[in-house]
């Protein structure tokens, strides 16, 4: 969540064990031209992120019912992405938990309803959540480890939005050199502060060209650096 704007991104990859990969979009996009963005990022267990956006598309199309494209703030529309959790785990928790399982989803919200400014929340698997602040401006689920020393040293509140998508994709090509459970395609959204739609929205499949390109450059320039770091005096 940055001074002018926010900057959204994730990955594709799902697995149900090493053998049982697959690639699922995990960007959902609720948007109304002049009058809100709003943007899902789910992780977690796929079935259950699936029911909740399914719970939210079908009571966006239902007239008289509050929903995402009738919330008054970002505040009450994350309400309802949480009730929409909680409906489900209520339905499918108890069969779950008869297989030792337990209701796994959980989301990142944000964006803008035209009368506010943008705002930026994290959604546990609970259904509560925290909202990112002036001190706090990036939130992260699923798999966050290898990429936040990147977003740590780089992000602030006046990062532009172009440095903060390099910074994103950078945090994503460092994580899936570390990790297998982080795969392309990558997808991102740049929403520019008070325009009320969405203008920047790209996806980087397999050897995408700049996508590439950037991971090179951060490696070889993260090695001439280190070159230069002083010795160690024995």
């Amino acid at each position: 969540m940055l001074d002018t704007g926010l900057v959204f991104a994730s990955d594709s990859r799902t697995h149900a064990g090493v053998d049982n990969i697959a690639k699922f979009c995990k960007m959902t996009v609720f948007s109304q031209t002049d009058q809100r963005v709003i943007v899902l990022l789910s992780s977690g267990n796929l079935a259950g992120t699936q029911a909740v956006i399914s719970v939210l598309k079908q009571r966006n199309a239902k007239p008289g019912v509050a929903n995402l494209s009738n919330a008054e703030s970002m505040f009450d529309a994350v309400t309802l992405v949480s009730d929409a959790m909680r409906d489900v785990d209520r339905r499918d928790g108890h069969y779950l938990q008869a297989s030792d399982l337990h209701f796994n989803a959980s989301f990142i919200m944000g964006g803008q309803i035209a009368g506010e400014v943008p705002r930026l929340f994290r959604i546990y698997a609970q259904g509560n959540f925290i909202e990112a602040s002036l001190e706090t401006p990036y939130l992260q689920t699923g798999e966050t480890k290898y990429g936040k020393p990147i977003m740590d040293r780089v992000i602030t509140r006046s990062t532009s939005l172009n440095d903060a998508a390099k910074c994103v994709l950078v945090s994503f090509d460092s994580t899936m050199c570390s990790n297998l459970s982080v795969g392309m395609p990558i997808d991102l959204l740049v929403y520019q502060r008070d325009s009320l739609q969405v203008r920047m929205c790209r996806r980087f499949e397999e050897r995408d060209e700049y996508f590439m390109a950037l991971g090179k450059q951060w490696t070889e320039g993260t090695r001439q650096v280190f070159r230069h770091l002083p010795d160690l005096d024995w």
